[in-house]
């Protein structure tokens, strides 16, 4: 609804004009007999062209109606670090000059004419947000209407300023601006109107654009006519929104990354008194500073950004696994030699995390607990088998050191149980935050990638 009332305003507006300026009678013909024998006569518009370097208007208090449009046919660069956006476009620009009309039935038929632009007057539209240099090409051509209708288009490479959001990068999308204004006219000079409604423009710039770089036009959503103060200078904002294709990045940045999550949540399989088991993490862990160092060029340096986040937050998991994993080992090998006594609260914790009433997972660890593999570790009917009948004892005079022996033994082996036990569950409980974190991570690039 406002794209349809800003285009037909644009165009009641400039119609008006145009019909003042008929009414009035203000137009002047110029004599073309013989163009069509002996070809176009330039002295026939040199009258108009040494009006060139003033505003084709007959009343001075009537200002000149420009009607614009552009076409988008390239985004060449999107540089998030210096919040600038690079694209090719063709700007179209039609008005009225009143100096250059002729009778196509004295002229042999001739309706359309091409002629230099250096010989015309050319309106002085550039974009606002424009952060180079204008260098549109010398020696372009305007085609010329015989009732001084005049349609000119120029090539541009815009390098505009353009506030990116990068959060969610590589499934950003971005909404930069392009807005049309006369840098020398006032509104009481120039006024801008849309020679094509918004859809046409979009419809245009998709059939053409190039579509096989990183970013896709996504549309030009929706623009507003504004005046800059009374005396300002009248403007056209168009809104264009761009996607960029995450193809790329989730194949070098997001499955490697996922990868290497996946084969240290794995390594929890791995025994925990194993002397490979750290060095397989510690490996893991250099492996994967090393491919973020590789991959540093691809990810945005102006800001922080999701998958930042989702890098940062794999780093830690797997340090904090590498840490689980050394003190694992450390406490086990506490366990073995001199197994210490667990605090009340610890050993409250432990029973109720490993009771058979709780969802606490199954750990992921290959049989039951098996102490056999640890040093210094006997099992129970081993310290059974080797303890002396109590005649024996009582022939060797020490009736009673045997049973002491042997609930130290045990009490010893119990100990070593619930350290172990611990051990498990620590392993249990970090490996499914890494179930969790890949779950959460694979469900947030579906929601990203689909939306």
């Amino acid at each position: 609804m406002e794209q349809g009332w800003l285009h037909g305003e644009g165009f009641l507006l400039c119609l008006i004009l145009y019909l003042l300026l008929q009414g009035r009678g203000d137009t002047f013909t110029i004599n073309c007999s013989g163009f069509d024998q002996h070809g176009v006569d330039p002295a026939a518009f040199q009258a108009a062209f040494a009006r060139k370097a003033f505003r084709p208007a007959t009343n001075v208090s009537i200002p000149i109606c420009v009607n614009i449009s552009f076409t988008l046919s390239a985004i060449l660069e999107v540089d998030a670090q210096l919040q600038l956006m690079t694209s090719f476009l063709w700007l179209n620009m039609i008005w009225y000059n009143p100096f250059i009309t002729w009778n196509p039935e004295e002229c042999g038929g001739i309706r359309k004419l091409g002629m230099a632009t250096e010989n015309l007057w050319l309106p002085d539209i550039f974009i606002e947000e424009l952060m180079d240099t204008d260098q549109t090409p010398p020696g372009l051509m305007a085609y010329i209407n015989s009732n001084g209708h005049i349609k000119y288009s120029k090539p541009m490479r815009v390098t505009s300023i353009c506030n990116l959001d990068i959060f969610y990068f590589p499934f950003d999308e971005q909404n930069c601006t392009l807005t049309f204004s006369s840098f020398v006219y006032t509104v009481e000079k120039m006024v801008l109107g849309m020679e094509q409604d918004v859809q046409e423009i979009l419809e245009t710039s998709q059939n053409i654009i190039w579509n096989k770089g990183e970013w896709v036009l996504q549309g030009i959503h929706q623009m507003m006519k504004m005046t800059a103060g009374t005396n300002g200078y009248d403007q056209i904002v168009f809104y264009v929104a761009i996607r960029r294709r995450p193809t790329l990045y989730v194949i070098n940045l997001l499955v490697p990354s996922s990868f290497l999550v996946a084969i240290d949540a794995l390594s929890f399989y791995l025994p925990a008194e194993s002397e490979n088991r750290a060095s397989f993490k510690m490996t893991l862990l250099l492996g994967y500073n090393v491919f973020l160092l590789m991959m540093n060029d691809l990810l945005p340096s102006s800001s922080t950004s999701l998958i930042s986040v989702y890098f940062a937050l794999c780093l830690s998991l797997m340090v904090l696994s590498l840490l689980e994993t050394i003190f694992i080992t450390y406490l086990l090998h506490l366990a073995t030699t001199q197994p210490p006594p667990m605090p009340r609260w610890l050993h409250s914790l432990l029973l109720h995390c490993t009771s058979p009433r709780t969802c606490c997972p199954a750990v992921p660890w290959k049989g039951n607990m098996d102490l056999a593999h640890l040093p210094g570790v006997k099992e129970p009917m081993e310290l059974v088998g080797k303890v002396p009948h109590p005649r024996e004892t009582e022939l060797n005079g020490c009736p009673g050191s045997a049973r002491n022996q042997q609930e130290d033994k045990a009490h010893k082996l119990h100990l070593v149980r619930l350290w172990v036990r611990l051990s498990h569950m620590m392993d249990t409980l970090l490996f499914r935050l890494y179930l969790l974190f890949m779950a959460t991570s694979v469900v947030t690039v579906i929601i990203l990638w689909n939306t």
